[in-house]
């Protein structure tokens, strides 16, 4: 049956863009997962065809972009996963106007706007993940949010039809967007942004930048902040102050840097950063009464 699938989403993807038993460590920020059975890294055409094979076969199928906010367990994800990357990272810039395709790096787009002397999306630069992942999730840094500029998604819809959805259908608040619960699958996205300074935009995309290598930890693997920011607090203050900065659970950390922030200091396992993850939850909840939910999305076997 295996051999049946994998030449079946070779003759669908092409057999370069088919891996068989992946490891899904390759695929996500966090550097940890078992193996996927499929990894297939479509483009435009064939990403349809491989949902609708999937859908057809009763296959499990999970779709992914850069891998920049998921946990994958160390079990592995059962049957296809889905990459949507560099075959699916077309950019188009118009007078006021940016579309780009859902496999597009968040850190692309904003560089391609700011030569083209556009204004608005600065806030994204140094997010590390792909322009469709922003729009599920609604995305934002440093007072910007993909609701300010998202002006509307085209989606494949889980009956398979490609439909153009306007921003303001999208239920578009604090990290949540209406995509997963509809199932839809971005296949691009449109932004309105302003007419700007070239050299201004740069400037303070540079700022940025300045920020977050001082006060974030990239240079070891993670998946960003761990948690969604609690209605009237910051999780990474809640987590400082009980005491947690530099709590090690096997491989991963509570960073020393920012408290936000679970790492993966070297060998860590999904096992690792889940049990991490819930001491801090724990401890929170004790200390403060304060419920700390994940921003991370849990994938596969754990």
């Amino acid at each position: 049956m295996c051999e049946l699938i994998y030449k079946d989403l070779c003759e669908i993807a092409g057999a370069e863009y088919v891996l068989r038993d992946e490891s899904m460590s390759r695929h996500t920020t966090f550097r940890v997962g078992g193996p996927a059975d499929f990894l297939v890294m479509p483009d435009m055409e064939s990403l349809p065809k491989v949902i609708a094979y999937c859908r057809e076969k009763g296959i499990p199928c999970l779709v992914i972009g850069n891998g920049s906010n998921l946990l994958c367990g160390d079990g592995g994800v059962d049957g296809v996963v889905i990459e949507i990357g560099k075959r699916m990272s077309g950019i188009r810039v118009g007078a006021e106007n940016v579309a780009a395709e859902a496999g597009a790096l968040l850190s692309a787009v904003s560089a391609r706007a700011a030569s083209e002397s556009l204004t608005g999306f600065e806030f994204a630069a140094g997010i590390p993940g792909s322009i469709g992942g922003a729009a599920v999730m609604n995305a934002g840094a440093y007072g910007g949010e993909m609701k300010d500029v998202l002006t509307d998604v085209t989606v494949l819809t889980s009956e398979g039809e490609i439909r153009t959805v306007p921003a303001e259908e999208l239920d578009l608040s604090y990290r949540h967007s209406a995509i997963p619960g509809r199932g839809y699958i971005v296949l691009s996205v449109s932004l309105r942004l302003k007419t700007g300074d070239s050299d201004a935009i740069f400037a303070y995309m540079a700022e940025l930048k300045e920020k977050r290598v001082s006060k974030q930890p990239l240079e070891y693997p993670s998946a960003g902040s761990t948690f969604k920011r609690p209605q009237g607090y910051f999780a990474g203050k809640l987590i400082q102050d009980a005491g947690l900065r530099g709590f090690v659970a096997g491989g991963a950390q509570v960073s020393e840097k920012h408290c936000g922030f679970v790492i993966n200091r070297g060998g860590a396992t999904a096992a690792d950063i889940c049990s991490l993850m819930e001491h801090v939850q724990q401890t929170v909840r004790e200390q403060f009464g304060v419920e700390l939910e994940p921003e991370v999305k849990f994938v596969g076997k754990f």
